[in-house]
């Protein structure tokens, strides 16, 4: 257990731009499949204040901006009026035990099926190359994708469109600010990644063109709702949904300089360890941090995601790796993780299982909370 005088990293103050942060405990963003019918729903306002601190922030899961953003069942939307009225209260819940709360915006682009589109059309994306068919990240479902229907030039601003009105939904229903969805695979990462992106137009080829969508999209939602609140999240090192890049270094240099020229609130990257979604903790510690060279070229707030314990989170604050660190498994299955890391308390052990099930309570709002007497 931890000593009171014992200066522990991941619980100092941090100043994000306007946002007074009383710890550096970021919760990720996690696609947790209980929005029934693509509409947040009043078991996420337990769950999103059970896992807030008092200035603390929370990045919400994956949030559809269109309805051709789907690939996943009951995902959340805030393309619509009576999704916006939905996330109000859930946002409300956060607010008042003093949280900050940002919402993800999403789109899946290629990875989805004609089952989840409007009208059983194809999905959308930079290219018209299918993704073979896999085992979902639940372990047990087999995902199966339509072949994408490839966006002319002429359509891609109105989905650069799609991500400016759901910003404006976003902090219509109340949340602080968002996070452009650019990484694991998701059509913005398809845009970006070359063994994905086969377009000759503006929007392929060279890396700057590649990129182009997600800096439209980062300049569209600035000049929207502020770049005060904007925050962008990207995986160059990894190869998710068979979208890999021949030079991640180079990409990830790149967005991160452009992002910075943007001028958003913050860069929220995936470290290059979580090439796969299952790792193991020795795997973890053999990895060298290597997104410095990003954070040194971002003006901005800098947080990494990727396989974080108690341990290696501190370090890499305390070495001004990153400013803030994102817990995604372990927030889950503990709600009070920064007490937790306070106390130097044990950790509840999630339960992949439960991860992805439509359950309201099981595997969602049952994780305990630590004994108030330890």
């Amino acid at each position: 257990m931890a000593s009171d005088s014992e200066i522990i990293p991941l619980l100092t103050p941090y100043q994000m731009g306007k946002f007074d942060l009383s710890h550096r405990v970021v919760l990720a963003p996690l696609t947790r499949q209980r929005s029934y019918g693509n509409v947040p729903q009043p078991h996420a306002i337990l769950y999103y204040s059970q896992r807030t601190t008092n200035g603390g922030l929370l990045i919400s899961e994956a949030t559809g901006v269109s309805d051709t953003a789907q690939g996943y069942t009951d995902t959340p939307g805030i393309w619509t009026k009576e999704q916006v009225q939905a996330w109000k209260p859930i946002v409300d819940a956060v607010h008042a035990k003093g949280g900050i709360f940002f919402c993800q915006l999403w789109h899946v682009g290629r990875v989805s099926n004609e089952g989840f589109q409007p009208n059983g059309q194809a999905p959308i994306s930079c290219t018209d190359k299918p993704i073979t068919p896999q085992i979902r990240a639940n372990g047990i479902d087999t995902a199966e994708f339509s072949t994408p229907r490839r966006l002319t030039t002429e359509e891609v601003p109105s989905v650069v469109n799609d991500f400016r009105l759901a910003a404006r939904n976003a902090i219509e229903a109340g949340f602080d600010g968002i996070e452009i969805h650019g990484a694991n695979g998701y059509l913005i990462d398809q845009f970006m990644k070359d063994q994905v992106n086969d377009r000759t137009d503006d929007y392929g080829g060279s890396l700057e063109k590649r990129c182009r969508f997600g800096l439209e999209i980062a300049e569209a939602v600035s000049k929207e709702i502020g770049a005060d609140r904007v925050g962008f999240r990207m995986s160059p090192f990894a190869d998710y949904m068979e979208a890999k890049d021949s030079n991640p270094e180079g990409l990830g240099l790149y967005m991160a300089k452009s992002l910075s020229k943007c001028g958003i609130l913050y860069c929220h990257v995936i470290e290059p360890r979580m090439i796969t979604r299952r790792i193991t903790v020795e795997e973890i510690k053999e990895c060298p941090h290597s997104l410095l060279p990003m954070k040194k070229a971002f003006n901005g707030t800098f947080i990494s995601a990727g396989g974080y314990d108690r341990e290696d989170g501190n370090k890499a604050v305390e070495k001004n790796c990153t400013h803030l660190v994102t817990y995604g498994r372990l927030f889950l299955a503990n709600p009070d993780l920064p007490r937790r890391f306070q106390l130097n308390a044990p950790l509840n052990k999630y339960d992949r299982d439960t991860f992805y099930t439509s359950d309201p309570v099981v595997g969602y709002t049952d994780y305990p909370f630590i004994e108030d007497a330890i």
